[in-house]
């Protein structure tokens, strides 16, 4: 009965999600967002824990407040042109409604408060649905309406994300905290190349998705959350630990990994359009977000035998099938990108 119930939960959730990106006209778009949101919940609070339920009471509030600004935009922007139409968002002020709350729902600056304490009192799986898959839909309707975004809102949104995702992301020791800071960091270079190139930020949120999977995968399976675990990380799979470390600094964009390549795009679009000081900007607050890529990945690459660690070795866990689904994705998150050869 549960399995069919957590189905049932699961079809709603690619449902309402599939609905919302081929919705033509805002009402359809809330109707389905409201149906992802009311199946997420259960979700989240499916651990029995306090945690748990307060993830889902701040998701629930958040999620509540952002469809309350996407009605009231779409409402008076339908009152305005008379069409419910997505791509009718002439007006400035509905048009900027409507994208504080379509960012809010993936969590970038200023409205991103609730997207580390979700994750942090979430299991890695629903943290991993929220990191990924619940971005799909708000993207799309971004992508949808980008050509009547303003650029200069989307730059400052997107450059206050890049920056404060990289900050706060650097005093972190659970990773799901960590990996929340860096989705916002993550959703900022997305965000500030919008209104630009559409195109180019939705390349950014899936290969974003495309590193973001196996990595959750790999610490749902090794029963990896703190910093800490990531020390022993070697004594329950030695292949697990060499693929979290390449996928942490793909994540970091370091080059010739596929992290590197959506970065080097948007700064050179970002530097065709006058935009030379802002590029400069996130560049370096990306750096930030590399400083804590390389704690992570060394303390899971360096502290390992004969190497000293104070921390307890976990008892040697034999991987199973579920580590089977993470080639494709892993094995697509590491290499280099033909597209960077010149």
């Amino acid at each position: 009965m549960i399995q069919a119930v957590m189905l049932i939960i699961l079809a709603g959730v690619i449902t309402s999600t599939i609905l919302a990106t081929m919705s033509n006209n805002w009402l359809l778009a809330w109707l389905s967002l409201e149906l992802n949101t009311l199946t997420v919940l259960p979700i989240i609070a499916k651990a029995k824990h306090p945690r748990a339920i307060e993830a889902a009471t701040k998701y629930f509030l958040t999620q509540a407040t952002a469809s309350c600004l996407l009605l009231l935009a779409g409402t008076a922007n339908a009152w305005l042109t008379g069409t419910w139409d997505i791509t009718q968002m002439s007006n400035k002020y509905t048009s900027t409604i409507m994208l504080l709350a379509l960012t809010m729902k993936i969590g970038t600056v200023p409205t991103h408060f609730w997207l580390p304490e979700v994750l942090q009192g979430s299991t890695l799986l629903t943290a991993l649905l929220i990191s990924t898959w619940q971005k799909i839909a708000p993207m799309s309707l971004l992508f949808i309406m980008s050509n009547n975004t303003s650029p200069n809102i989307t730059l400052i949104i997107g450059t206050l994300s890049t920056v404060f995702g990289g900050w706060a992301g650097m005093n972190q020791t659970q990773l799901r905290k960590m990996l929340a800071y860096s989705s916002i960091a993550n959703m900022g270079w997305a965000i500030i190349i919008l209104a630009i190139d559409p195109n180019m930020s939705m390349i950014n949120i899936f290969t974003y998705i495309t590193i973001t999977t196996p990595t959750f995968l790999l610490m749902t399976i090794t029963s990896t959350k703190t910093l800490q675990n990531m020390t022993t990380m070697w004594s329950t799979s030695p292949m697990a630990t060499a693929m979290t470390a390449l996928l942490l600094l793909s994540m970091a964009g370091l080059p010739p990994l596929t992290g590197f390549l959506p970065k080097l795009i948007i700064m050179n679009e970002l530097v065709a359009q006058n935009l030379t000081p802002t590029a400069i900007l996130i560049l370096l607050s990306s750096l930030l977000s590399l400083t804590f890529y390389l704690r992570t990945t060394y303390l899971t690459t360096i502290l390992n035998p004969p190497a000293s660690s104070t921390s307890t070795a976990k008892w040697r866990l034999k991987m199973n099938s579920k580590s089977m689904m993470l080639v494709p994705t892993a094995t697509a998150s590491i290499p280099n990108m033909p597209a960077l050869i010149p």
